[in-house]
């Protein structure tokens, strides 16, 4: 039988500023190890510290424009567009317009603070 979110998890979020992130699906919400799917909103001016995980993240822009930085440059993800970071490879994320962001970001598997590995 399908299995009904009635409601997203709120997650704490790490960063320079505050973070809503709204988990659906995942370790928290869910219980899913699998995947997790979240729905972030960021303010302008946000940025995280730079990671490396241990999971594929693929991110849909739904309005905004989201920076993603990677060792091999960086690319402005603008609404409507999607990015993917692979796995094991260094990654960083911001909102650099006044507006900020929402995206939706699904993660395989399941995003951890354990297999996120963030920079120091």
């Amino acid at each position: 039988m399908a299995v009904k979110i009635f409601a997203p998890t709120v997650v704490q979020a790490v960063g320079n500023k505050p973070k809503q992130i709204e988990e659906f699906f995942g370790r928290v919400n869910s219980g899913s190890e699998a995947l997790s799917v979240a729905r972030m909103k960021s303010p302008g001016g946000w940025i995280e510290p730079g990671q490396t995980p241990e999971f594929d993240e693929y991110t849909v822009v739904l309005s905004g424009t989201l920076r993603v930085s990677s060792r091999e440059g960086t690319q402005e993800i603008h609404t409507g567009q999607a990015v993917l970071a692979p796995k094991g490879e260094w990654v960083q994320y911001s909102t650099p317009e006044a507006g900020g962001a929402e995206y939706i970001a699904i993660c395989l598997p399941a995003f951890a603070p354990a297999i996120v590995h963030r920079d120091a």
